[in-house]
């Protein structure tokens, strides 16, 4: 019998130690907390142990959607540079523009004008006798007109001492000496005379300048080129040879001025 009640006292102080720490864990606390957030509950035990806790995995879950959500962007922007790397170039092409066929596979047997003057002015060929000609008359012409320039300016210089004399004030002529006093109207008289004849050189100039462009225009040119061409002549090809005989004609009239002047 005292054993037995031994026993029970014994059970009896195991139950009073082990009651704080079930009073702690006894009762009906929520202390979990939101996995998405930060939980946290007041657990009421009936031991009145109030139990409350901080659910941190919310916030781990939160950020592993945030790493979700940009980790899905990402993947939608290398996809869209993929896409727009293998755009396919629907640019058209545009072929080049052929070239202009050469000048000189134009001219055919016309690039002979490009000849030494002695061998071109000298040839016997038959075929070159118009543009020969053509480039003559053309020196003459060239000759020519320098002639009738020369004679205009000889004329504007004899009217501009004219001018001179006949302006002349009161005292001006006061202030010469009696000789050029004396002299002056015959000087005068003289200059009119000369000038006189000079305007009937001018004339004359002119006239032989305009006689001697006859047959100098494009229309001579381009008849005495297509006497010579074995191809069409066009007018990149008169063109052409018009620069080309500029240079042969300046020749040959400096070789006819040379010969006229004493």
């Amino acid at each position: 019998m005292t054993n037995r009640k031994t026993l029970f006292a014994a059970l009896a102080a195991l139950a009073l130690l082990a009651s704080p720490a079930l009073a702690g864990a006894g009762g009906n606390g929520h202390g979990g907390g939101n996995g998405h957030g930060n939980g946290g509950g007041n657990g009421h035990g009936n031991g009145g142990g109030n139990a409350g806790g901080n659910g941190h995995g919310g916030n781990g879950n939160g950020k592993s959607g945030a790493s979700h959500g940009k980790s899905s962007s990402a993947r939608g922007q290398v996809a869209k540079a993929k896409a727009d790397d293998t755009t396919v170039d629907t640019t058209t092409k545009v072929s080049a523009v052929p070239k202009e066929k050469n000048i000189h596979a134009k001219l055919g047997r016309l690039n002979s004008l490009q000849r030494n003057i002695n061998a071109y002015m000298n040839s016997k060929s038959k075929k070159f006798a118009a543009i020969q000609a053509f480039v003559t008359q053309s020196a003459k012409a060239k000759v020519a007109q320098a002639a009738a320039e020369a004679a205009a300016d000889k004329l504007d210089a004899l009217n501009s001492q004219l001018t001179a004399l006949t302006s002349l004030t009161p005292d001006q002529i006061a202030a010469m000496t009696p000789e050029d006093q004396a002299a002056l109207p015959g000087k005068i008289t003289d200059l009119q005379a000369e000038i006189t004849a000079q305007e009937a050189e001018v004339a004359a100039a002119n006239e032989a300048a305009a006689a001697a462009a006859e047959g100098t225009d494009d229309a001579s040119l381009d008849a005495a080129l297509t006497d010579m061409a074995n191809k069409p002549v066009d007018a990149e090809v008169t063109a052409w040879a018009q620069g080309v005989l500029a240079g042969k004609i300046d020749q040959t009239a400096a070789a006819m001025e040379a010969e006229t002047t004493p």
